[in-house]
């Protein structure tokens, strides 16, 4: 069911009041994530040497991946409730659909950013229990080149996640929204945060690969 503006209002106000504490800065929480995740590309850049060109393969592979698994996971447990993974559920059906909606899409100060940005705590979760693991598989059963490029194109694409999904809910009116294919990327996000869409269609946060393949892209009526 569609929310009337004045729920919405209601909902943002609790979201804070439980949520953000007074020592949230959104500013410091954004270039902490970027911080990290470039030292992570940076060290990754540096231990690279004599790259075959058959392990440049890494890259391309990686974010074809990456795209699919952002696609399954944001179809899957973050619309779809399970008792295995209730969180992902409550934290962007429940709570960042409610905060942003269609016809609500902009944040009203950087104490918003809480509501867009994954917590510090996922990237603990993203580099050591998903990266780090599958980099070391690839760095003794490939080659330690093709393990670091995975992990340099895993964290880019990740960066590029957190950027891309808190630049379509800036001021739509900033010199940000209006750089190119900004506003294609944003309007089929903005679908998305519709309640009657937001179920079956433009799962893809970054470049709608899988919608396209998987028939889910939403162009409007």
């Amino acid at each position: 069911m569609p929310m009337s503006a004045e729920q919405v209002e209601q909902f943002r106000n609790e979201f804070r009041t439980k949520y953000i504490s007074a020592r949230y800065s959104g500013w410091r929480h954004l270039g902490l994530t970027v911080s990290i995740t470039l030292l992570v590309m940076i060290a990754c850049i540096l231990a690279l040497n004599n790259v075959l060109p058959l392990e440049w393969l890494a890259v391309p592979v990686t974010f074809v991946y990456a795209n699919l698994t952002e696609y399954l996971g944001h179809k899957g447990p973050m619309h779809h409730k399970t008792r295995i993974l209730p969180l992902p559920f409550q934290r962007h059906t429940v709570e960042h659909h409610a905060f942003f909606t269609e016809t609500r899409t902009t944040f009203d100060n950087s104490r918003d950013f809480k509501a867009v940005l994954f917590p510090p705590v996922m990237l603990l979760f993203f580099f050591g229990g998903f990266a780090l693991p599958v980099g070391l598989l690839l760095y003794y059963t490939l080659s330690p080149n093709v393990a670091f490029l995975f992990v340099l194109t895993s964290a880019a694409y990740f960066l590029n996640y957190e950027l891309l999904h808190f630049c379509y809910h800036i001021d739509e009116n900033s010199w940000v929204s209006k750089l190119p294919f900004m506003s294609t990327l944003r309007r089929h996000h903005t679908f998305h945060h519709n309640r009657r869409l937001m179920s079956n269609y433009n799962f893809n946060i970054t470049y709608p690969i899988c919608d396209y393949l998987f028939g889910s892209y939403y162009r409007g009526d």
